[in-house]
């Protein structure tokens, strides 16, 4: 429940979202699960909130398979808590439909791209590949958005602890793996030097 002013930075991406028409989100929750419930279970929204809680943590990959028996729809996005992405999901989920992907993930080029992992596409803007933190000038990048179709839990590794980053997406490669690109910056706060910007921008910003 990292807060930018006096809000969770966290209501930045749902505020967003509900600009979509999302009605029903699922919140993977561990540290400070309870705070998490409490604040958005006092929200007055439209949207509804259910919570999949990890009793231990499960990174990206374990906590989205646990929470997968609230999935309803046969394609979904799922969102990094951490960062902040102005997508248009309307363009984005047609973009996803248009290419029969399994998955496809926001992609936006940034200059200074050493400080992020890399992502390769082909002319069809299929995934091909990834580096980890090269020294690039400018590339691809991950902007923490991703669109699945659900069938891709059946790819998931049998592990209960997994990445998303690191252990799903290199085996998608070469399947229907798309990149959505996006010519709008994504923030995140996953370092202290990012947060402490983010902090100083402030909520209303965004």
């Amino acid at each position: 429940m990292a807060k930018v002013g006096k809000r969770p930075f966290l209501d930045i991406s749902i505020k967003y979202l509900s600009r979509f028409g999302f009605t029903r989100i699922i919140l993977c929750t561990g540290y400070q699960a309870q705070d998490v419930q409490d604040h958005y279970r006092k929200e007055k929204s439209r949207i509804k909130f259910l919570f999949s809680r990890e009793s231990k943590p499960l990174g990206t990959g374990g906590a989205l398979n646990h929470a997968r028996k609230f999935v309803k729809s046969s394609s979904f996005f799922v969102l990094n808590g951490d960062s902040f992405c102005p997508v248009d999901y309307a363009r984005f989920f047609g973009f996803h439909l248009r290419n029969k992907a399994l998955a496809s993930l926001a992609v936006s080029r940034v200059k200074g791209a050493k400080d992020y992992g890399t992502i390769l596409l082909d002319q069809q803007k299929r995934i091909k590949g990834f580096r980890e933190k090269a020294d690039a000038a400018a590339a691809y990048v991950n902007a923490g958005v991703y669109c699945f179709d659900r069938s891709v839990f059946s790819f998931m590794p049998k592990a209960k602890k997994f990445s998303l980053e690191t252990d799903l997406f290199p085996t998608l490669v070469n399947k229907r793996f798309y990149g959505f690109k996006i010519n709008k910056k994504f923030f995140d706060i996953g370092t202290p030097e990012r947060y402490k910007k983010a902090k100083k921008k402030g909520w209303r910003k965004f």
